[in-house]
């Protein structure tokens, strides 16, 4: 408990948070990290995802090669992008966090797909949908919800593992954690771990926001379970719940 009250109060200090390597500092960074990490990964997951779900064919080969990524430790991608070219640079961090935010993204982008309702594609079939219309106008809106699950996910992991960048003098708020365990100050340390806590679970949070303001199908619901103002009379209907 006292480290704890040490951490909070080395948080506190206003000098703590100024200076190119203060708490300000490092979390920026950590931020941007994270954001430019995450901006990649579903530039290169959501594409791939969404089209083979459409498809129907190739998912599970793609999904269990991304998975590889899963069984390799970010520190032991960290230590080879770090024998590369690279070395120190930003972009060492960055490549290990897309490769492992890419897992999460790609496999809920399939799965989402494949799960919207058959019916629901063949009556849009029906209707003279095809290719990309039918992606755009009924798969993806149907998929949102498992799709915005996999970007949290791989969000809220990428802020916790963006951490590691400290062990090859990389940005963001784990060398605060490194600085404090090198010098052996506790107070600093723990203040640096309640960061990164306390920033996962805002993220978190944000990100749950988020899924529900992005889901076609609870807008829906909502605006339909709305009083009709043209007729003075409520409508009664079943709100639609996306997942949470």
């Amino acid at each position: 408990m006292n480290a704890l009250l040490d951490g909070l109060s080395w948080l506190a200090d206003g000098d703590n948070w100024s200076g190119p390597t203060g708490v300000g500092t490092r979390l920026v960074e950590h931020l941007w990290i994270t954001l430019l990490s995450m901006v990649i990964a579903c530039a290169v997951a959501l594409p791939v995802g969404l089209w083979l779900g459409h498809l129907g064919r190739g998912g599970a080969l793609a999904i269990n090669i991304s998975n590889v990524g899963r069984a390799v430790p970010t520190f032991a991608i960290l230590a080879i992008l770090y024998m590369t070219p690279l070395g120190l640079s930003m972009w060492t961090t960055v490549i290990a966090l897309v490769l492992f935010a890419i897992p999460p993204i790609l496999t809920n982008a399939y799965v989402g797909m494949r799960e919207v309702d058959r019916d629901a594609v063949e009556a849009a079939r029906g209707m003279g949908m095809a290719g990309g219309q039918l992606l755009r106008g009924v798969e993806l809106p149907l998929a949102i919800p498992m799709i915005m699950g996999g970007i949290r996910l791989a969000t809220v992991q990428v802020v916790a593992t963006a951490t590691l960048a400290a062990v090859i003098s990389g940005p963001g708020l784990g060398r605060i954690i490194t600085s404090g365990f090198n010098r052996q100050d506790v107070p600093e340390l723990v203040g640096g771990a309640i960061m990164v806590g306390a920033l996962a679970l805002a993220v978190e949070g944000l990100m749950a926001l988020l899924q529900r303001a992005v889901d076609p199908m609870r807008r829906a619901g909502r605006r339909a379970s709305r009083p009709d103002r043209d007729q003075g009379m409520p409508l009664v209907q079943e709100e639609v719940v996306g997942s949470a």
